[in-house]
């Protein structure tokens, strides 16, 4: 990136410094950034901008007051009504950048701080955060989901960029859609992993995550280099009877988990049945074993 293309050294304040936001804020200090300004209402959001961000939290008013980059990391739900609350506060918001990191909304929420003046932009950083000392290491080289008025893309990018990151731009009609494909893929894989260790600890197995961490490691690298081609298992292989099996297992062991291995299994047929993977014939024997029609 050219010297040109370099955002100005900016003073940053966080609204909301969770998990998200003292990760973000702490990576964009490392950028040469100031934070100048925090706010966070639990006890935890305010530790964290003690040790990870320098400050001592401040009402919302303020953080904006202080700030010419304005990172929003609230919760998504109260993304809407804080943006809009700011802006109806009068508060001065001509020249500085809004920056919010939810994945599932666009431009459109921040539009009351862009008719006050405000330039909105959208980072989502594709991570997971679990509010650990790890989270600032886990930035370096991951994907940012940008969105932004066309204009204000090379100073979108560069952000990302020197927080470590690979701009990649989203359409802002695409956030939706972005976002779904994201949390269905990292957010219900803890939950399936989370239900097959308890499963598997049922039965006594002593060290689940011992036994499962190289069959998901292998299968993850299969799924990102091969795609469904490099699926495996009982149901590309047509194994109707094993099928059964598993979900009989599951309606007694654990009724709410055999729902969800039946409209997992009923997906993964109907996509091996489009990539040739998996024959008509063998199709129908999974339909009957599953209980429904896998056909679309």
């Amino acid at each position: 990136m050219d010297a040109g293309d370099r955002p100005a050294r900016l003073a940053v304040g966080v609204l909301g410094a969770g998990r998200v936001g003292s990760a973000l804020g702490a990576a964009l200090a490392q950028a040469g950034h100031r934070i100048v300004a925090a706010s966070g209402v639990s006890d935890r959001s305010q530790r964290r901008a003690a040790e990870r961000l320098g400050v001592q939290t401040s009402p919302p008013e303020a953080v904006v007051a202080a700030a010419e980059l304005i990172l929003v990391t609230v919760p998504d739900d109260a993304l809407p009504d804080l943006v809009a609350g700011l802006a109806a506060t009068g508060a001065d918001l001509r020249g500085k950048l809004m920056v919010h990191a939810s994945g599932a909304f666009g431009l459109s929420v921040l539009d009351p701080a862009a008719r006050a003046g405000a330039l909105p932009l959208a980072l989502h950083p594709v991570m997971t955060f679990t509010g650990r000392d790890d989270d600032l290491n886990r930035l370096t080289g991951i994907s940012y989901g940008v969105t932004s008025p066309e204009p204000l893309r090379p100073i979108a990018e560069a952000l990302v960029i020197e927080m470590g990151g690979e701009p990649v731009w989203i359409a802002d009609a695409d956030r939706a859609l972005y976002h779904a494909a994201l949390a269905g893929a990292a957010n219900h894989m803890v939950t399936l992993i989370a239900e097959s260790s308890e499963l598997l600890g049922r039965i006594g197995v002593e060290h689940p995550g011992r036994m499962l961490a190289p069959l998901l490691g292998a299968a993850l690298d299969n799924v990102l280099r091969l795609g469904m081609a490099g699926l495996t298992g009982p149901v590309v292989r047509g194994d109707a009877g094993t099928v059964r099996k598993h979900v009989d297992a599951l309606i007694l062991a654990a009724p709410e988990a055999a729902d969800a291995y039946i409209a997992l299994a009923r997906l993964t047929a109907d996509r091996a049945l489009a990539a040739g993977l998996l024959k008509p014939e063998e199709a129908e024997r999974l339909l009957d074993a599953l209980g429904g029609n896998i056909w679309t």
